[in-house]
């Protein structure tokens, strides 16, 4: 077929006789030279990040729950031998164990209806946090003034049921932090405030539990506040004041967020907050400032002290056109994309080898090592490393400390160049290599201290610098599979679900396989089979879109 050759209809031929031959060119290098000109984007740093105001906000309601969940590592071995002291040491593990997965069991149950209530117009954002703080301060006192099995059961299922405040944190954190090349930093935040909860918790607990024989020249008998016979309540519910410090930190975080933390939820940000305007009214009292807080609010059209014949008919117009007109709420079926599965199911496999490994690791530190003549090298072999109590602490301590210098100074050089899925990608390996390293600790001798814990912290390092950067990945990777921005919480919800209900088979299948593997001299099959699930992890993220190459 001949191709025609009359001009289009949108150039007529006397236009394009007219037009000069170098016009293209010349446009081009004027725009080519428009955008050399252009500055470029400053590079991140901590003090770039946008509205800090209001991340230091959710970053103390982040901090809340592990300085109140972690408290509990100190003292609940003791609390739970205080309810009956004739059980031994082994029941009281498995009582340990249990409490740990009803807690993850309420979440798991509740997580998803957190989300839902955090995207409902009803709630949003803000009032689902705060009843999240509210019900664990509850459920802290509970805790504490508890003096059986049956109730601590209940306020650690009523904790893990009233608090979905980690699904809405990380539904907040992307609404506030809206550009992409901030977010890496602030989802960062969140697990940083962990490590700080996981330092502070257990020291802190550790030096409030049992004030009357802890602290007896202040509480006790005899001292200056217990008096003759010491603080009466503090001997009838020795767990009791750890407890009541959770709380109060729980409390004033929930009061921090209704004076200063501002609703993100799409349909409710623009809505007057009551408590947000009487937040900036005390900074204005503190700062000495008489000026009104500056607030922009719709005019009512029914306004008598505004005449009709002041708006003209053009500007009525315009008004109405630039109104965003409601968009209809996405179905809860379009949730289930590809993408979001396989987003879902990189989040599960993650916290089932995590919570696996925690509660491996944390049993074969205390087990006491066997006798090296039952071994079979490379592959047969049993027992733990021995570590006392205070070694363990040490252990957990260590974690933290090694986390934090790792997410300020490192992280933020190599994530923004990596993005989230490649992160993920470089650095899970790492902590596929400490689980098929770690089994082999329990063969050094006991008495080489030094040799003990420069190689424990070199492992550590392997899975604190992994954790580091995969963390804020899996968050960022759920985040962006969301199909809508209102089904943000619901998205983040179900994802928590679904990784409780991996931290409940993982602790429970990790014990029972490590426990198989010390009666068999097997003690590194069940780290290997964590390293093989870790690898099906890491094969899943090559399926992932990564929103960061399409961009």
């Amino acid at each position: 077929m001949r191709r025609p050759s009359s001009p289009g209809p949108h150039k007529s031929t006397a236009s394009v006789e007219a037009t000069p031959l170098l016009a293209p060119q010349s446009e081009g290098l004027a725009s080519y030279t428009s955008l050399r000109d252009q500055p470029k984007p400053k590079p991140v740093t901590w003090a770039s990040l946008p509205k800090k105001g209001q991340l230091a906000v959710i970053v103390l309601a982040r901090l809340a729950e592990p300085l109140s969940e972690r408290s509990l590592t100190s003292y609940l071995f003791y609390q739970l031998k205080w309810f009956n002291p004739d059980l031994p040491a082994s029941e009281i593990a498995k009582q340990y164990g249990l409490l740990t997965a009803t807690f993850a069991a309420a979440q798991c149950i509740t997580s998803m209806w957190w989300g839902f209530a955090a995207d409902s117009p009803l709630l949003g954002r803000k009032r689902v946090l705060l009843i999240g703080l509210f019900g664990s301060a509850i459920s802290a006192l509970g805790m504490g003034f508890s003096r059986s099995l049956s109730l601590a059961f209940f306020f650690r299922f009523l904790v893990g049921a009233l608090n979905g405040n980690i699904v809405v944190l990380r539904t907040m954190v992307s609404e506030v932090v809206v550009e992409r090349r901030f977010q890496s930093r602030a989802f960062l935040l969140l697990p940083m405030c962990f490590n700080v909860g996981v330092i502070i918790g257990p020291l802190l607990s550790g030096f409030l539990a049992d004030p009357i024989h802890s602290m007896s020249n202040i509480f006790g008998p005899g001292s200056f506040v217990g008096g003759a016979d010491g603080v009466q309540w503090m001997a009838k519910f020795p767990y009791a004041l750890p407890n009541i410090a959770s709380a109060i930190f729980l409390v004033m975080s929930a009061m921090l967020i209704i004076l200063g933390l501002d609703e993100t939820h799409p349909e409710l940000r623009h809505q007057p907050d009551p408590g947000r305007q009487l937040g900036r009214a005390i900074v204005r009292l503190f700062k000495g400032s008489s000026e009104p807080d500056v607030a922009y609010e719709a005019i009512p059209r029914d306004d008598p002290a505004t005449p009709r014949d002041s708006h003209l008919i053009g500007d009525e117009e315009d008004a109405r056109a630039a109104e965003p007109e409601a968009k209809p709420s996405t179905p809860f079926r379009a949730i289930f994309t590809l993408n979001v599965c396989l987003s879902l199911f990189q989040r599960f496999l993650l916290a089932m080898h995590v919570s696996a490994f925690s509660t491996i690791f944390f049993t074969l530190l205390p087990t006491p090592k066997e006798d090296s003549r039952s071994f079979d090298l490379p592959f047969r072999f049993s027992g733990g490393l021995g570590l006392s109590s205070k070694s363990i602490g040490l252990a957990n301590t260590t974690i933290g400390m090694i986390g934090i210098p790792l997410q300020v100074l490192l992280y933020p050089l190599l994530s923004g160049r990596l993005g989230a899925r490649k992160s993920y990608l470089v650095f899970l390996p790492l902590s596929i290599v400490a689980y098929c390293l770690l089994p082999y600790l329990v063969l050094l001798p006991a008495d080489n201290t030094a040799l003990v814990w420069t190689s424990l912290s070199a492992v550590l390092v392997l899975l604190v610098t992994s954790r580091t950067f995969v963390t804020p990945a899996t968050m960022m990777l759920v985040n962006d599979c969301a199909p809508s921005p209102t089904l943000l919480g619901t998205v983040h919800g179900l994802s928590s679900s679904i990784a409780s209900s991996a931290r409940i088979m993982g602790p429970t299948v990790g014990g029972a396989m490590l426990g198989w593997g010390l009666g068999h001299n097997f003690v590194a099959l069940p780290l290997w089979i964590l390293s093989i699930v870790a690898v099906a992890n890491w094969a899943v993220l090559l399926w992932i879109k990564d929103l960061d190459m399409d961009e």
